[in-house]
């Protein structure tokens, strides 16, 4: 069976990632003919076309894939996610996926999975070193196991974790980064939960039953999280964009000035 493609997906290689159907499905946790059947129903964008004609997957499509999975896992049906997918901007980035997948699974009870090392590394795609492990343990996307080749995984995380693996970053920086989130998000969990705590519980009196109280917090708690989450992440967005552009203004301005500075001396 050929792979279906259009002009527009052969002009855009620009993906960091280039893989066969079998690397992508690999990496998904799914098989083959399951990528093949998404891609009939419009579910996942036709490959990029590369050397003989074969079809080149990239991050977008392990971006949709893991958002697909998410979705199915809160019982959605395969015509609600072509219709939840159908409502998201064409021009949505690899990135842009990662964050729709996060604010679905926002609500979703942490699980992990086991997996053994060869599992591990066709997941993500690579062979992974001693070095690579202690970094994704350090990072919290795996747990050693009694069994070396047993490990324990964050199916939430791995994906962000592979990806930092190949990020010119050092190990404590990445760590700083996620004690400085971590420290935020819970101090901002801590504050909204006592906002809400005053508004149902505090505010409800002695008349009404606790279990009723219980009920009506556990309703606005389902209502408000996915909300909260998505507030965080927009805010955050936008906090992290003009902290960008003031610090690369700054410089490209500094930059500027001693170019000047050095044509007037020369």
């Amino acid at each position: 069976m050929t792979e279906q493609t259009t002009p527009e997906a052969e002009a855009s290689a620009e993906d960091e990632l280039a893989l066969t159907v079998d690397e992508l499905a690999a990496r998904a946790g799914v098989t083959v003919r399951t990528v093949r059947f998404y891609g009939t129903r419009g579910l996942l964008p036709p490959p990029a076309i590369g050397p003989r004609r074969v079809g080149r997957y990239g991050e977008e499509h392990l971006s949709r894939l893991a958002l697909i999975e998410e979705l199915q896992s809160h019982g959605m049906t395969l015509a609600a996610i072509e219709r939840y997918l159908s409502h998201l901007p064409p021009d949505l980035t690899a990135q842009d996926l990662a964050i729709h997948r996060a604010l679905v699974a926002s609500w979703v009870p942490d699980s992990a999975e086991e997996a053994t090392r060869d599992q591990l590394e066709r997941r993500v795609g690579r062979e992974l070193a001693e070095t690579d492990l202690d970094r994704l343990a350090a990072m919290g996307v795996l747990v050693r196991t009694g069994d070396p080749d047993v490990l324990r995984i964050d199916p939430g995380l791995l994906h962000l974790g592979a990806r930092l693996l190949d990020v010119p970053i050092s190990l404590e920086a990445i760590l700083a980064a996620r004690t400085v989130v971590v420290e935020h998000t819970r101090s901002a969990a801590r504050e909204l939960s006592r906002l809400f705590r005053e508004e149902v519980w505090d505010s409800s009196g002695e008349d009404e039953p606790g279990p009723e109280r219980l009920a009506r917090t556990r309703s606005l708690s389902a209502h408000m999280q996915p909300l909260v989450v998505q507030a965080l992440v927009t805010a955050f967005q936008r906090s992290m964009k003009e902290e960008l552009g003031s610090w690369l203004g700054e410089d490209g301005e500094r930059d500027r000035r001693n170019g000047q500075g050095g044509k007037g001396n020369a």
